[in-house]
């Protein structure tokens, strides 16, 4: 392998160290060479950790010389995202009032990937309050998307696709609520999992509340991988029991093989969204890729789809009135506050009886996605129906986040539902990434990762990549 060892992937680097082909120092020292040399020009890590990486690496170096046994990703660089808990860091989620909460304690995600022996390099950048699909905000300044800087790099975790893609780390973690995993990997051109609710467990103890009931229901952890292989390691490093999240859900990681050829549902076109061109030819090229690899494809609707991306707005946004909108208003930078105010406009309350009533459509909607599975056991769909959007394209007014939303409808109706999904790049388009997204059952990541492996295989990888431009981003770090 003559690359450099920043670009290599994540199962590549843990093998070689494991035979004593690499050190965890060499492995370490290039990524963070490669980070002085990105990081400026895109801004996808609010902090480096230079020296704690360094002690953590030859930490791992000893206990390769010294014959102990080895975790799956001993040695393997890695960034985790500023709204989760690192020990000795602060937990700022983008924000200057968060800007000293610095944990005492590891979140589960982060020492799940340190007993898997993962080296943190650096925590990524996040909107404000994680709460947009761009990545910008007063504290730590604005990640450019290194393919092309007036594009989003997504959000909520842009500063984790923008590092992955550009070999800051061979994987980056991320958290989903409504696409925040999906999202970003779809406009940085890289591989993105959304864990099923309950799979990957999760605790903030710097938080100063419980977890809102549609966070409880919805939101996940996943990786940021620049391979298929790589997303299913980060899985099965980060799917372990934590006491701490009593929704951990001990389901296992693999189902034996297929008793017969995998029957993939082909999703091209919602009723009241606009789907640009190139998404439904890439989600054309993936449907090619499946049956060339022995899949049936079919072309069909899951259930109920529209109204379940509504649902997701109004459970949501309800929850989140008690919760944290009113700390967003308060303390969040100028916009996440305007695309709040866009969010919110001409969506009124849900009263007590119309929300428990929407929780209990919720539980129906999900039988009737069950059944569909049952079918088709993967569903082959588009991230977005729309390209990557221009960056701040949800600051221009009420209608422009109106479309935005209607896009992103593939992001919140298996959010709803706590569905896992995989964000899968297909190629470049007028020199843009382009990906499609596969969605499966609950706990069934495993199919949605041999599909996506289907894919990959067929269409190839476009990342590691170096950002397109030259000029640095602007950052406002304290």
């Amino acid at each position: 392998m003559g690359e450099p060892l920043w670009s290599w992937s994540a199962l590549n680097l843990a093998a070689a160290i494991r035979k004593s082909q690499i050190s965890c120092r060499d492995a370490t020292d290039s990524v963070l060479d490669r980070i002085a040399e990105v990081n400026p020009r895109i801004n996808a890590l609010a902090q480096v950790l230079v020296r704690e990486a360094q002690l953590a690496a030859d930490a791992a170096d000893r206990a390769v010389r010294a014959g102990e046994p080895l975790a799956a990703l001993h040695g393997v660089p890695v960034t985790v995202k500023v709204n989760i808990d690192q020990a000795g860091c602060a937990t700022t989620d983008g924000s200057v009032a968060l800007q000293d909460n610095v944990a005492s304690s590891d979140s589960p995600p982060v020492a799940s990937l340190k007993r898997a022996g993962c080296v943190i390099v650096g925590r990524s950048n996040t909107p404000a309050y994680s709460f947009r699909w761009f990545t910008s905000n007063e504290l730590h300044g604005r990640t450019l998307n290194p393919w092309n800087d007036g594009i989003t790099p997504g959000g909520s975790s842009g500063g984790a696709a923008a590092a992955v893609a550009t070999g800051m780390g061979a994987i980056a973690h991320g958290n989903d609520y409504g696409g925040s995993v999906r999202y970003p990997a779809y406009a940085c051109g890289v591989v993105g999992l959304r864990a099923s609710a309950g799979r990957i467990a999760a605790h903030n103890a710097t938080s100063a509340s419980d977890r809102a009931i549609t966070l409880q229901l919805m939101s996940v952890q996943g990786p940021l991988t620049r391979t298929v292989a790589d997303a299913r390691a980060a899985l099965q490093a980060m799917a372990v029991a934590d006491a701490r999240d009593p929704l951990w859900v001990p389901a296992p990681l693999e189902f034996g093989p297929l008793e017969s050829p995998l029957l993939v549902a082909l999703f091209r076109r919602s009723t009241g969204s606009d789907v640009d061109p190139e998404v439904d030819a890439a989600l054309e090229q993936a449907g090619r890729a499946l049956e060339a690899a022995g899949c049936a494809v079919e072309e069909t609707e899951p259930p109920h789809f529209d109204e379940a991306a509504q649902l997701w707005r109004t459970l949501v946004i309800d929850d989140q009135r008690r919760s944290g909108i009113p700390e967003l208003f308060e303390h969040g930078d100028a916009g996440v506050k305007t695309a709040l105010r866009f969010t919110l406009e001409g969506m009124g309350d849900t009263d007590r009886d119309s929300y428990l009533e929407g929780l209990a459509r919720r539980h129906t909607i999900a039988r009737a996605w069950s059944l569909f599975f049952a079918r088709y056991p993967v569903v082959l769909m588009p991230v977005s129906w729309r390209l990557p959007v221009p960056v701040d394209e949800d600051l221009k007014s009420r209608a422009a986040m109106e479309a935005l939303m209607a896009a992103q409808s593939p992001l919140l109706a298996t959010a709803l539902l706590g569905l896992p999904g995989l964000s899968v790049p297909t190629g470049l388009v007028s020199g843009l990434p382009m990906g499609v997204q596969l969605v499966s059952g609950r706990f069934r990541e495993d199919l949605c990762l041999l599909a996506g492996e289907h894919i990959e295989r067929a269409l190839g990888r476009i990342a590691p990549m170096s950002p397109r431009f030259d000029r640095q981003a602007a950052t406002h770090r304290t």
